[in-house]
């Protein structure tokens, strides 16, 4: 399995709009966040988890040609305000795109997307197959995924496991039947949006709350905002086996021992915990 982040910023990305803080004017690159999302290639397909207003720009940088089918958490437009260019995929593979969402993302995609729906639809739209799925386990094209409710402030969204990941994003609570299946991972991706409370996301001290709760091998974090801080400095502070994400970063668990940054794409070091 390979994990790329596509993007690992919060609803306004980074640097945000008009602000002039250490962050937003950092010439650090992984302080430069698009709005959240990863890609996963697994077992010969390839996916997206959402399609943020970022997408096209990600799938450029990413040199992605083909996507087998997208992911969605939930319904809010810094997840799904992307999905139009979906139809460049549709285009080049001559084919619907299979979304898989809960049911009000997907009457929320229906809304949001009306033309794409429309009987008699204008020539060019965006070709999407809609699959409704609830907290059950489900298989896409030969890949097994299991759904993760957990809350929003009071809005419930999925998070999804897949093998030994999971990837977790704007959760600000997380029941512990649902804590149940994310036992035994190799990888954590979990949201931390700041180092101050937040009413609707982790902050820092609750993400690795969680992460002590949860016990995985390894842990990210992503939907990230400015109020977290430089991300030199924050892992410097982090245990060694939690780092913050960065857009780019690429993630092989190429068994069930070695989740490993692909080499030469940055300077995180799992084990050590060391930042180049």
């Amino acid at each position: 399995m390979e994990i790329r982040f596509l993007g690992t910023g919060t609803s306004q990305g980074v640097p945000v709009i008009a602000c002039h803080c250490d962050v937003c004017t950092s010439s650090d690159s992984r302080d430069r966040r698009l709005r959240s999302a990863i890609l996963v290639e697994e077992a010969g397909k390839c996916f997206t988890i959402d399609a943020g207003p970022d997408f096209r720009q990600q799938m450029l940088r990413e040199k992605i040609e083909h996507l087998d089918f997208v992911l969605l958490t939930h319904e809010h437009k810094d997840h799904i305000a992307g999905m139009d260019d979906i139809r460049s995929f549709n285009f080049a593979q001559h084919m619907s795109m299979p979304i898989y969402a809960n049911a009000r993302t997907c009457a929320a995609v229906k809304r949001e997307y009306a033309y794409v729906f429309e009987e008699h639809k204008y020539p060019g739209v965006p070709a999407f197959s809609l699959h409704t799925v609830d907290n059950r386990a489900f298989t896409v094209q030969g890949i097994k995924i299991q759904p993760i409710q957990v809350m929003h402030l009071n809005l419930p969204i999925l998070g999804y496991r897949i093998g030994k990941m999971a990837y977790i994003t704007d959760a600000s609570h997380i029941a512990e039947e649902e804590q149940e299946k994310l036992q035994d991972l190799e990888l954590l991706i979990l949201d931390a949006l700041r180092m101050e409370k937040h009413y609707s996301h982790f902050n820092l001290a609750e993400a690795l709350d969680m992460v002590g709760r949860l016990h995985p091998r390894k842990a990210l974090f992503t939907h990230i905002g400015h109020g977290m801080g430089l991300h030199a400095a924050v892992n410097k502070t982090l245990p060694s086996n939690v780092q913050l994400a960065y857009d780019g970063l690429r993630i092989h668990i190429d068994d069930p021992d070695t989740p490993q940054e692909e080499a030469g794409k940055g300077g995180m070091e799992f084990n050590g915990g060391l930042i180049q």
